[in-house]
Order: C-alpha cells, then sequence, then structure tokens
C-alpha cells in the first residue's frame, strides 16, 4: 500500500504486481459504492445480496490479504509499515464510530494487515527455518479450516466440522482474534482467524517463488494507470469512501 507496502527489494520493482493490487482496488471502490447504493440509499438490487455478489467480495479481500504477506519480505522498515497501516484501520475505527456508529468498522481490513505486519516481524525468524513449501501447505490448509471460526465453528463455508465452544465468544479481544460474542457489529471485520493464515500463505509463497524465473515476468509494466492505484493503495483506501459518499450525495440531492 503506497509507498509503505512497495512490492520491491534491492530496488527491484514488481511492477505487476502493483497492477494486480490496483484492479483489486478498483473492485473494492465499485463493491462498497454498490453497498451504500444498497444499505444507505435502499437501492433495491437484489443481485448485491447474491452468491455472485459474495464470491466478489471474497475475491477481493483474498486478493488484498495473501498479496500483502507476499509482498511484506519484499519492502524495507517493516516495523514501520505495520505501524501505519494499523494505525490507518484505527483512524478509520474512530472516524466510523464518530460519524455512523451505525455503520461502524471495528478490526477491518487494515487493522488485520497492520496487525499481521507487526506479527511476522517477531516470527520471521522463526518461520524462515520451515520449509518455504511445506509453509504454505499448512498455512493454507489451517485458512480453509478455521475459515467458520467467526461463526462458531471449525470448517470452511457451508461446510462445517466442530463447534467451538461458546464461552470463547465474548469481549472486543476474542472477537479481535476471531471469537465475535453476540454483541459484536462491524461492517467490516478481518479477525487474525483465520485471515492471519492467507497472510502467511502469501508469505510463504513468496519464499517458493523468490528468486524464480517467474519473478521476472513480474517486473515490467503492464498497465501504468493501474499499477499507480496499486501503488498509493493505502491513501486510496483511507479516502474512497468518504468520496463515493459525497458523490452520491450530490447524486441524489440533484435528482431529488
Amino acid at each position: 500500500m503506497d509507498k509503505n507496502n512497495r512490492c520491491n527489494t534491492d530496488k527491484k520493482r514488481y511492477e505487476k504486481l502493483d497492477g494486480v493490487r490496483g484492479i483489486a482496488l478498483l473492485n473494492m471502490i465499485a463493491y462498497h459504492a454498490a453497498w451504500d447504493l444498497v444499505y444507505l440509499y435502499q437501492a433495491d438490487w437484489r443481485w448485491y445480496r447474491s452468491e455472485g455478489a459474495y464470491i466478489w467480495q471474497q475475491g477481493i479481500c483474498w486478493t488484498f490479504i495473501f498479496l500483502s504477506g507476499f509482498c511484506w519480505q519484499l519492502g524495507s522498515h517493516v516495523w514501520k509499515r505495520g505501524v501505519t497501516v494499523f494505525l490507518s484501520g484505527a483512524v478509520i475505527t474512530l472516524a466510523t464510530l464518530a460519524v455512523m456508529p451505525q455503520n461502524r468498522v471495528v478490526f477491518g481490513v487494515l487493522t488485520l494487515i497492520g496487525s499481521c505486519m507487526l506479527l511476522m516481524g517477531v516470527l520471521d525468524r522463526w518461520l524462515r527455518r520451515l520449509p518455504a513449501i511445506a509453509g504454505l501447505a499448512v498455512s493454507a490448509g489451517l485458512f480453509l479450516l478455521t475459515r467458520n471460526v467467526n461463526q462458531g465453528y471449525l470448517g470452511f463455508e457451508k461446510w462445517n466440522i466442530v463447534r467451538f465452544p461458546s464461552a470463547l465468544y465474548r469481549g472486543l479481544l476474542s472477537a479481535y482474534l476471531g471469537f465475535p460474542g453476540r454483541d459484536f457489529y462491524s461492517t467490516d471485520y478481518f479477525s487474525l482467524l483465520p485471515w492471519g493464515f492467507l497472510f502467511m500463505a502469501g508469505y510463504f509463497a513468496w519464499r517458493v517463488l523468490g528468486g524464480k524465473k517467474i519473478m521476472r515476468f513480474l517486473e515490467n509494466s503492464l498497465l501504468r494507470p493501474v499499477e499507480w492505484l496499486g501503488k498509493h493503495s493505502l491513501v486510496i483506501y483511507m479516502l474512497h469512501q468518504p468520496v463515493i459518499y459525497a458523490v452520491l450525495e450530490l447524486v441524489f440531492k440533484v435528482k431529488a
């Protein structure tokens, strides 16, 4: 995300990775604009509540989180980057609590990614001792296995294996970890479990692919405007919702 999350190492830049992030960012802006239309302006768009829209939303989330893990070790100042992203998430939480508490964002995606960056700063020295392919397989497997932890189960999507004890699901700390209580509410919620495992899968994917010929393919620019968006994604993420809301307010006032 912008200069604090660049995919580079030894002054080498992987432009196409910025492009992938830029495409995900454009999808996210479109998705959030649709969310505002449906939930703030009561637009009657049934598809938005369909399985297809859910897959669209999940594809955006998976891309951002996996790519953040992939790029974690490609930049410098890992602690500074982690703190910057984490605090950006805190700003969004405070802003939504102050302006629109009914649509508050608590433990959103920036809080998650910032947390994962900081945790990787602690865990990296030990994770480097693990075989990269095994680490990727285990991380991906644990993500799939714990995908339903927020709903109270060990399992993936419609497949539930074991129910977690209800005693785990109480308090803000438990919600941060992945066990939200019944009274917890957030319009953008990404807990350490299961999403930290997806971030870790991205981390190990870089260790599998780093130095391979395929990384040379990712160096050259393909679509500069989209790659520019990817390079400045943190700033754009922080600003996109207020801009969308302002535009929609203007449109609906003109129509009225």
